[in-house]
């Protein structure tokens, strides 16, 4: 087939994929049918194909529709095997938005957690990327626990065969990232202690994705309680896409909440397996995915063939001071985005991430859901957005205006310069419906935090806060008073605030005694705590050792309780 043929059949597909109307299903169907037996010649027509396919995966017009998609991306690890046959140059796939196509190969330096689950999902499909390898100084110092003599090499050579030394070890039945996992897996430390000992090493590794589940191309199963592979009613559009201009965030803020229904720790397992897969194909990686805590899930069906799901990180690696919700959504079994939400109080920073691929789909009352969750989970009324997710050090924020579409939905700039900044966009924009924000002064739109304020927010209590300013001030402290001594400062601090607060720490657990010391570091710049009345206090001791409770909600909930305790943690971090 001609590239320019083939040019006109995708540009037909993409542009049908939003033909909802009588006929639709049909258009797409004869075209997807055309495409079917067309070869392609290079990575770029390639990917358009994939990108369409998963779109009508997840927001298709009927059932035949669902079926031909599912079909072509069954098969579609064998275009690409065609393709690298031909000697095509398939880098254009080793990028955030297109990576994870079924036939490709992965490289990435992992953490240590993330690397230990893939290579117990694909023991046989992860190597050490040698080739890109640069052992440093934390590799002749760590490697030695495990390969006996090999400091007589490591320590004094310059030229040590770090591959050679490892295959040795390792044998023959089993491959040198596996093994090497298996090694700090015994290792008599924490596993925090293991992660930072591993991720000093920056090791890249690699694995292929040949046709498997965990590829982007087919990861469009659902976790829903019950079997991993249960699959959900299908919502097949059959009118326009809810565009973001339909969108009152206000009207949906006010719905009563949806149901959040708690998931066993089985079906929370599965999630967190679901949501490793999603983010390691696509070379990203937090906190809260990596260390979710599956006893914590929680999933919330919104309608629109839409299920979200949100939990927190276990006790043992929690936050100093905030709460911490992770989640994603998807879209008729196809994952559409993740969600990192950090609260404090009735105060929340939140990060929503729309997948590339699915920017066209409802963006804006996906994200109207997930607010309603996450309010309703965390008992947030004041919402933050950070910078990054604006256009600050994000280039690619700046390009798709990412502020306009928080603006459009009701935030506001926390700095007055930046709201009449904005205010002034906007009369440009009324005026003359052509004119387009500069990239310029959209970078100085997100150079700070925009809010939402729901109707029982006190406005414009949080614009300065940030738990950064607590920490520098802590830190400060500790350089002044302690002569940069973190063990002592928190030692000492943790025995005053014990003692002001009318604490016995005997029987506490080592978890709930790490709390106390987060806390009483901070809590020490507070200069009236010592005369809070005896009810305050107590209740300043349940938000502590709630910190560490099976349910981090409960932590959060006290501290919107106390009014004092808020007002100061306020004081402190603006």
């Amino acid at each position: 087939m001609a590239t320019q043929s083939l040019d006109r059949l995708l540009t037909r597909l993409e542009e049908s994929r939003f033909d909802f109307g009588v006929g639709g299903s049909a258009q797409v169907l004869l075209a997807l049918r055309a495409l079917e037996k067309a070869r392609f010649k290079g990575a770029p027509s390639l990917i358009r194909f994939h990108e369409t396919l998963l779109f009508l995966r997840a927001f298709p017009q009927g059932p035949a529709v669902v079926r031909k998609a599912e079909s072509l991306l069954n098969s579609f690890w064998k275009r690409v095997a065609a393709l690298r046959a031909s000697g095509e140059d398939l880098s254009e796939w080793d990028t955030f938005e297109f990576a994870g196509v079924a036939g490709t190969t992965m490289e990435d330096t992992l953490g240590y957690d993330v690397a230990r689950w893939l290579v117990g999902q694909m023991p046989d499909k992860v190597e050490i990327a040698w080739d890109n390898c640069e052992p440093g100084r934390t590799t002749v110092t760590t490697w030695p626990r495990f390969m006996p003599l090999l400091e007589d090499d490591a320590f004094v050579e310059a030229d040590t065969p770090w591959q050679k030394w490892m295959e040795t070890a390792r044998g023959k039945k089993s491959r040198s990232a596996e093994w090497l996992i298996r090694q700090f897996e015994n290792l008599s430390l924490p596993d925090s202690e293991k992660a930072e000992l591993y991720d000093s090493l920056r090791l890249p590794l690699r694995w292929d994705l040949d046709n498997a589940l965990v590829s982007r191309t087919r990861n469009w199963n659902t976790v829903r309680s019950g079997k991993a592979t249960a699959r959900p009613e299908i919502f097949y559009h059959d009118g326009p896409l809810i565009s973001r201009s339909e969108v009152s965030l206000a009207k949906e803020l006010a719905k009563k909440p949806p149901a959040l229904i708690k998931l066993s720790r089985r079906d929370g397992e599965r999630v967190m397996d679901a949501i490793r897969e999603v983010m390691l194909v696509r070379y990203r990686e937090l906190y809260g995915t990596t260390l979710g805590d599956p006893a914590s899930v929680v999933r919330a069906d919104v309608g629109r063939g839409v299920s979200i799901y949100f939990w927190n990180l276990p006790p043992e690696r929690r936050l100093p001071l905030r709460s911490y919700v992770a989640g994603f959504s998807f879209k008729n079994g196809v994952p559409i985005n993740y969600i990192e939400a950090i609260g404090l109080c009735e105060w929340m920073e939140v990060g929503f991430n729309t997948f590339y691929t699915f920017r066209g789909g409802e963006a804006g009352w996906v994200y109207a859901q997930v607010l309603r969750g996450l309010c309703h989970l965390m008992g947030t009324t004041c919402v933050s957005v950070y910078p990054y997710q604006l256009g600050h050090d994000n280039e690619e924020a700046i390009e798709s205006g990412a502020f306009w579409f928080y603006r459009k939905l009701g935030f506001r700039p926390g700095r007055p310069e930046l709201l009449r900044l904005v205010q002034s966009e906007e009369k440009k924009i009324a005026a003359n419906p052509k004119y387009r924000t500069s990239a310029r002064t959209l970078r100085r739109l997100a150079a700070s935090h925009v809010f939402y304020d729901l109707p029982a927010s006190e406005i414009g209590a949080w614009d300065r806060f940030s738990t950064r300013n607590i920490g520098l001030r802590v830190n400060a402290r500790m350089a002044r008073d302690f002569g940069g001594d973190a063990r002592v400062m928190r030692a000492e601090s943790a025995r005053k605030i014990a003692k002001m607060l009318g604490m016995n720490t005997a029987s506490w657990t080592a978890l709930d005694k790490a709390n106390l010391e987060n806390f009483s570091v901070a809590l020490m710049t507070v200069r009236d705590l010592s005369s809070w009345t005896r009810a305050e206090k107590d209740a300043l001791v349940q938000i502590i050792r709630a910190k560490g409770a099976n349910d981090e909600m409960k932590f959060l909930h006290l501290t919107q309780q106390h009014q004092r305790f808020r007002d100061a943690i306020r004081k402190m971090g603006s």
